[in-house]
């Protein structure tokens, strides 16, 4: 197995390569505005890294979201055009898991992330430990899954004080409305990583699990839509 990862469904674009035990290289740049310009190069950068060609991927992991629509179908049509190209299997994975599992909690928290225009995707997580987790380690020294609770929302962070307020909580949006997600982990993962992502892909193939399709989450319209009734400047 070695699995091609990657995320642009938060600023990060991130790409990592993960052989089913470890990973084996990871590129993470935070720049919101250069998804298309950043991934290609990071992509490149890994297998550099690592020694290997595209041609020995076996699958691409790619996260759906939930993000912003122009950031997140960046990473979503590179990873459908490299399954197509390779011929391998994509597939997809909640973005606000890879957070998640990268946070390594030992207890019940929220994960959020900025959806701009005010708002916060998030969901609640529960730590699922592996039968040789030890209460009070982290995950460098005892693995440790996580299990999501709810369906991924996007909400304004008002409105969703009284069920965050004093939870655990990482990520960007949790560390933005800290006023709200009174319980953020300021040391907690703030944007994606891929390695997370692909360490939990891979965790989750081993064990039969299904993954999603390689279909985005977006949760809402995008932020550029047609203008309604608009004069037609063309002659008929």
């Amino acid at each position: 197995m070695l699995l091609l990862a990657l995320d642009t469904a938060t600023p990060a674009v991130t790409v990592a390569l993960h052989d089913g035990s470890r990973v084996l290289a990871e590129s993470r740049e935070v720049d919101a505005r250069r998804h298309g310009e950043l991934l290609l190069p990071a992509v490149d950068r890994v297998l550099a890294e690592a020694g290997l060609k595209l041609d020995a991927v076996s699958d691409i992991v790619v996260g759906v979201g939930p993000g912003p629509y122009t950031g997140l179908r960046v990473g979503l049509v590179t990873a459908a055009t490299f399954g197509a190209a390779l011929d391998v299997p994509v597939h997809g994975l909640c973005s606000l898991d890879g957070i998640a599992y990268a946070a390594g909690l030992d207890e019940p928290f929220v994960v959020a992330t900025d959806a701009r225009r005010k708002e916060v995707y998030w969901a609640r997580y529960a730590p699922r430990p592996s039968p040789d987790h030890h209460p009070g380690t982290t995950r460098s020294a005892r693995p440790l899954s996580i299990t999501r609770l709810t369906d991924p929302a996007v909400d304004r962070p008002a409105d969703i004080a009284d069920q965050v307020a004093g939870v655990p909580a990482v990520g960007a949006g949790a560390l933005l409305y800290d006023t709200v997600f009174t319980g953020v982990r300021r040391e907690g993962p703030e944007h994606q990583s891929a390695a997370a992502l692909a360490a939990l892909a891979a965790e989750k193939l081993a064990a039969g699990e299904e993954l999603l399709p390689d279909r985005p989450l977006y949760l809402r319209r995008p932020d550029a839509q047609v203008p309604a009734n608009y004069k037609v400047v063309t002659p008929k």
